[in-house]
Parts: structure tokens; C-alpha cells; sequence
């Protein structure tokens, strides 16, 4: 139950307690601006910004107006010239001024209705772009036809927005106009020194200036990103989701924690099983992740490494680091497949050194999983790997200390809040083999710590990545052929065709054809339609090197390692995002051999399709292609948000608000130091603040204690 704070009730009213948003419209905004099962509220109307603004004030006349752009004119009706009766063409009207006239021409126009609106001998204002037609100045369907009442109401600039159909940008500044009145005077929740070195101005003005500005070029794209009325709202904006994160953090960190290291013998006999020695980097973030371990703090911590850096092995050490103090530990992972490959992977290593360690997924049935639960919960099974099913109800851990997720940047605050409830102060370790660019770490994963594994284990070789026009795909085919013949394996993944799953899946059969009447058995096929056995199977097939080509559509983006993989032919990489080409490009050179990633690509291609694929050519480095990724693509795109649920943001655009994101975590964190209960005058204005931007979840921890 929300208690939002009812000085906010006018912005939180739906969009159809408006003027003029009767039946038919209240839909259309519905569609633009609400989520499922929530319309549109006057709010989201409120944080739909202008995407650019066209000058409507009143501009010198006839003679000086600039051919094609939009101008407003005052001028006189002189003529009305109907097409002639049975022929087709414009309805036109002339009009003129001291220096010259202008053919108004409407198509398809109703002689009674325009004789109504530009009657002869009256003087009118038009507002539309001039062309020239045969040497003579006309405006074809002038957007506005006022008279003086008309233009009094008439803003200097008309602001452009984003819409749906049935809407026109005109509808909506109406709209817009009516929401602004509706904007309270809210208390200020910015720190006063802040807005006095940034000259910000006041909430409601900010959002009047973006709606209604007084020049077209305050929303221009280049004015927009430095402009002070949108940077004081990307801060609120900002603000408040820092605000939130620091809240969650703090209540973790005020939760008692217990010391979940012991005397470090079973980690060193596990470093001493090990076939390889550890980076710089994973022997940092092991240090990291002790010193949180033997802290009475609860560790909450993100561990970032690129694909293929050795997330597991540090995972594995701090398990064993629980272990060493008399408690149990648990390795998630988001899908069966990848818990099955990380139990194959540590199990050998785990029972060589004396540990007991069980798989649980939502497949295992019966007996077999009757014993795991039991072990479980007496404490004999001492590490748990597996999908979700290992926190839902009915299983109870005897004595759970550590909790490591794998690949949940997809998770949210509060599941991870939920994970840490299955046992008594439960350290969590959450790894993503997604690089996340510094800025979007702080969005997503301010409440955590983190720590980044930026080196490739030894004896992994470079992936050579090369970029082929689809017109080549012969010669891409022939040369597969000779590959399998020395012993190697391919990866082809399909096209993403459009939002489409089942065109997806067409595209991926219809090759899997095409190679096997080429190549025979040895052409598997994976997609996202294949029950979960069914999948497994194949990749099984696959990593046994049953199967030679595997034949897949995105589905094998996370984890699964094949060491003998070391081709990956992408179909129309065109289409991919960054970050998907460079997780894909990662399932290959997990072994010795050299490996081989081929974009194959449709031309032309646009601008920003051939930097992501050159970039792709010229580095390996996550980082470097993520950073380059959300230049390109913004945030929302970037972490899947718009699927996975995450708040992808309405009013900052962290591409270029970087430097108000760290300013905006730091000046969270003084805030929480002060007043974690948020008591204080500013306290109370920056709760108004969490529940405005819709991260009052913290303010439900607040009231939680």
C-alpha cells in the first residue's frame, strides 16, 4: 500500500482527468506513455520531453520570408480560387501583404469550411513553410490559420514530440498546457549550494521551460544536453535512484553480518588443485571478497569480469571461504544448462578437496531430490548449485553463508534483498559477464561493491574477427567445410529478425537446412522454442562433438563453453547490438587453438551499424565496446531494461549526465550518513523526491526498520 505523500495526488491523477482527453484520446496517451495494466498519468505526460520545437512568433513579412522553413505571417485574404467543377487539384487562397502575397493550397479542401476560416478582405495569421511552384511563393496546407485571438494564444514555439497515431504534437502541447497547471509547488529537495553553482532553476519552471521555451533552439539535441531547465530534472531523476540504492545499502549494512571466513586452509588447498595460476585481477578481487568475508558487515558485492576472465574460480574460493567457518554455500545460475556446466566445472575440483556439493534445478524429481533437500537442510551437503528453484519455498539450508549469482544483471534490488533472506546474514556475490560501463554500474549496482577482473587467464589466444559482405557466403561455406575436416567446430547464429521469435526460429531452420544438405548429420540446430531437455540435448551433442555446426539463434549468448569451438559465423551482425556480438564472439578461443569470429553482413550499411562492427574488429576489451555500446545506444537499450524490468530513465541521458550521476551517488551517500531516516527538513523533501520518480520501495525499507 503506498503512502505517497497527497500534495502529489495532481500528478499521479490519470492523463484522462485532463480538458479535452475524453474516450478517444485517453487510449491514444495510454499507448504512448502507460505501461501494461497502467494508463497514462499526468506525470508521464510531464516527463515526455520535445524532441525539437518549430518558432511560431510573429516574423517580418512576405517579401523576407526564407523559403522553406517555418514561418508566421501576418497577412490579408484577397481571392478564393476553387479547382474548376469535375477537376481535380488544390482548393487555393491568396493572400498578400505590403511586400508581396502567397498561394495558400489545400488538397481535397471544403469550400464552405475555408471560406469560414480565411474570409475575404479579413486579415489572418498563417503559419506554415513557403515553396516556391512555378516561380510563385505558396504554403501547401498552412499548419496554423489564426485570427487575432488565435495568435494571442499562439506559443512562441511550438514543441515537437514523440507520438503514436491518432496524436498530432499540436494535441499534445494542448494536453501538455493543461498538465503544467496542474504541477504543485513542491518542496525543494535539491541541496541549496548545488542549485546556486549550477543555476538551476525551481522544478515546476524547469519543466515549463522544456514545454514552453522561448526560443526553437533551446531544443535543438546539442542545446537539450547542456540545457539547465532538463539537467535540474535529469538530477532529480538521478537523485532519486542513487537515493534509493544508497537507502537498500544502508539497511544491508545495518543488518548484522557474520564473519564467513575461517583459517583459509581449504581455499589454499583449492588454489593448490587449480591446473593454472590466478590473474592479478582475480587475486584482488579474492582479497576483496575475504576482507567482506571476515567483516561483521553483510558483503553485497558485484563481481564484473569479461567472458572468459575466471569468474568461477573466485566464485568457488569464496564459497570454500564459508565453508572453512562452518556454514553452507550456493552457486545460482539463470538457466539449467549453465548450472549443470558450472556444477561439471567445480565438481571435481570441490570433491578433490574433501566437499560435499549437489546440483538442484526444477527438473530433478523423487527420490534424488528428496535426498539433496534433506542434505541441505542437515548441513551434509555443503555447496548447492542450480537455477532459481534452489530459493524457492520448501528448501531450507541448514546454515547458509555465502550466496553467489551468476549472470543476474537482470535481477533486481529486491530479489536480491530475497536471496540473502534464505539464511541468517547471507554474504552475496553477484558475478555478470556483461562489462557494464562505470556509469551504468553506479545506476544499477550502487548499493553494491565492485570489483572487475580485466585480464584473460593465461593460454587463451586472441579471437581473430573478421568483417564479410553476405554476397560471400559461398566461399564463408567452403571454408567451413575444410574446418570440420581438421577437427574444429562452428557456431552459426541466425539473424535477429526483427521483434519476431517465431521469424527468428524460421530463418534459423531454413539455414539448419541448407547446411545439412551440405554437410549431413552433423548439423545440429538450438533456438529458443526447444523445450529445456531438448536444448540441453543438443548442446550436449554439440560440446561431445557429436555435432559439428551448431545451428543456433541467440539462445547461446551465456556461458556454455566448448573448447573445441573456435569458429562463430554471425548472420547479418548488422542487426546485433554491441554488446550481443561481443557475448557471442565469446563462446569461441575457450582452448588452444586460434579462433575465428566472421561478421557476415548486408550492405549498405548506416553509420552507426559500421562503427559497432568495426569496433568489434579492432578490440576484445568488454569495457572498451561496452562504453562504445552505450554511446550508441543509450542505457535503456543496453541492460535489456525495457524487457527485464530495470527503471530505465525518462529525463537523464546518462551518455552525456555522467558527471551529474556521481555527483548525484555522492551527494546520496551524504545524505544517508546524515539522515539515514530521512527526518530532517531536506529528509522530507527528498522523500517527496523517491515517491515523484517511483522508487518508494525504499521508503518501504525505511518504514521496515
Amino acid at each position: 500500500m503506498s503512502l505517497r505523500p497527497s500534495i502529489l495526488d495532481p500528478l499521479f491523477a490519470p492523463a484522462n482527468t485532463l480538458p479535452g482527453v475524453g474516450p478517444k484520446i485517453a487510449p491514444l496517451l495510454d499507448r504512448l506513455l502507460g505501461e501494461p495494466g497502467r494508463p497514462a498519468r499526468v506525470a508521464d505526460l510531464l516527463f515526455h520531453l520535445p524532441t525539437s520545437g518549430i518558432a511560431r512568433e510573429l516574423k517580418g513579412s512576405i517579401a523576407d520570408a526564407p523559403v522553406g522553413e517555418p514561418v508566421t505571417l501576418a497577412v490579408t485574404v484577397t481571392a478564393h480560387r476553387p479547382p474548376p467543377p469535375g477537376r481535380r487539384g488544390p482548393y487555393k487562397v491568396l493572400v498578400e501583404d505590403e511586400t508581396g502575397d502567397v498561394t495558400l493550397a489545400f488538397f481535397n479542401g471544403h469550400k464552405a469550411r475555408l471560406e469560414k476560416l480565411l474570409p475575404l478582405g479579413e486579415r489572418r495569421y498563417v503559419s506554415g513553410k513557403i515553396e516556391m511552384w512555378d516561380g510563385m511563393r505558396q504554403m501547401v496546407h498552412p499548419d496554423r490559420v489564426l485570427d487575432e485571438r488565435g495568435l494571442a494564444t499562439l506559443p512562441a514555439v511550438e514543441a515537437i514530440y514523440g507520438l503514436t497515431e491518432g496524436l498530432s504534437s499540436r494535441m499534445v502541447g494542448r494536453y501538455m498546457g493543461a498538465a503544467l497547471e496542474k504541477v504543485p509547488s513542491l518542496p525543494e529537495w535539491q541541496d541549496s549550494a548545488w542549485l546556486r553553482r549550477n543555476a538551476s532553476p525551481a522544478f515546476n519552471e524547469a519543466l515549463a521551460a522544456l514545454h514552453r521555451p522561448d526560443d526553437a533552439k533551446a531544443l535543438t539535441d546539442e542545446m537539450l544536453a547542456r540545457s539547465a531547465p532538463r539537467r535540474r530534472l535529469a538530477y532529480d531523476e538521478l537523485l532519486a535512484s542513487q537515493l534509493a540504492l544508497a537507502l537498500v545499502r544502508s539497511r544491508m549494512r545495518r543488518l548484522p553480518g557474520r564473519v564467513n571466513a575461517g583459517d583459509g586452509k581449504l581455499v589454499e588447498k583449492l588454489r593448490e588443485l587449480l591446473p593454472f595460476g590466478l590473474t592479478g585481477a582475480q587475486e584482488q578481487a579474492i582479497e576483496d571478497i575475504r576482507r567482506d568475508l571476515v567483516s561483521d558487515k553483510k558483503m553485497l558485492r558485484l563481481l564484473q569480469g569479461d567472458v572468459g576472465s575466471g569468474k568461477t574460480v573466485v566464485g568457488l574460493l569464496a564459497m570454500a571461504s564459508a565453508i572453512e567457518a562452518g556454514r553452507q554455500a550456493a552457486l545460482m545460475a539463470p538457466t539449467e544448462i549453465l548450472a549443470r556446466q558450472h556444477f561439471e566445472r567445480i565438481a571435481p575440483m570441490a570433491r578433490d578437496a574433501g566437499l560435499s556439493i549437489a546440483l538442484l534445478t526444477g527438473r530433478d524429481k523423487g527420490a534424488e531430490r528428496r535426498a539433496v533437500l534433506a542434505g541441505l537442510s542437515d548441513g551434509s551437503i555443503q555447496i548447492a548449485v542450480g537455477t532459481h528453484a534452489l530459493f524457492q519455498e520448501g528448501v531450507a539450508f541448514h546454515d547458509l553463508g555465502v550466496a553467489v549469482v551468476d549472470e543476474q544483471h537482470r535481477f533486481g534490488v529486491h530479489q536480491r534483498l530475497a536471496l540473502g533472506a534464505k539464511g541468517e546474514a547471507v554474504d552475496i556475490l553477484v558475478m555478470t559477464a556483461t562489462p557494464i560501463p562505470r556509469t551504468l554500474a553506479l545506476t544499477y549496482f550502487g548499493d553494491m561493491d565492485v570489483s572487475v577482473l580485466d585480464e584473460k587467464p593465461a593460454g587463451r589466444k586472441p579471437i581473430a574477427t573478421k568483417l564479410i559482405s553476405i554476397e560471400r557466403l559461398d566461399e564463408v561455406v567452403g571454408s567451413i567445410g575444410r574446418a570440420i575436416q581438421n577437427g574444429d567446430q562452428v557456431y552459426w547464429v541466425c539473424p535477429l529478425v526483427g521483434e519476431s521469435e517465431s521469424l527468428d526460429l524460421a530463418a534459423a531452420e531454413e539455414r539448419h537446412e541448407q547446411l545439412q544438405s551440405i554437410f549431413g548429420d552433423c548439423v545440429g540446430l538450438v533456438h529458443g522454442k526447444l523445450a529445456g531437455r531438448d536444448k540441453d540435448a543438443a548442446m550436449e551433442r554439440f560440446s561431445a562433438g557429436d555435432t559439428k555446426i551448431l545451428v543456433s539463434t541467440t539462445v547461446i549468448e551465456v556461458g556454455v563453453d566448448v573448447p573445441n569451438a573456435t569458429i562463430m559465423v554471425i548472420e547479418h551482425a548488422e542487426r546485433f547490438g554491441l554488446a550481443q556480438l561481443h557475448q557471442l564472439r565469446g563462446r569461441i578461443g575457450r582452448g588452444s587453438r586460434a579462433s575465428t569470429c566472421l561478421l557476415l553482413y548486408k550492405g549498405p550499411l548506416g553509420q552507426t551499424a559500421q562503427a559497432r562492427l568495426e569496433m568489434m574488429r579492432e578490440t576484445e576489451d568488454g569495457f572498451r565496446i561496452a562504453e562504445e555500446d552505450l554511446r550508441l545506444r543509450g542505457e535503456g537499450e543496453m541492460l535489456g531494461t525495457r524487457q527485464s524490468g530495470l527503471p530505465g530513465f525518462k529525463l537523464a541521458r546518462l551518455e552525456s549526465d555522467g558527471d551529474l550521476l556521481a555527483a548525484a551517488r555522492d551527494d546520496a551517500r551524504l545524505v544517508v550518513e546524515r539522515d539515514p531516516d530521512l527526518t530532517s527538513e531536506r529528509g522530507e523533501a527528498l522523500r517527496v523526491l523517491l515517491y515523484l520518480f517511483e522508487r518508494d520501495a525504499a521508503i518501504r525499507l525505511l518504514r521496515a526498520g
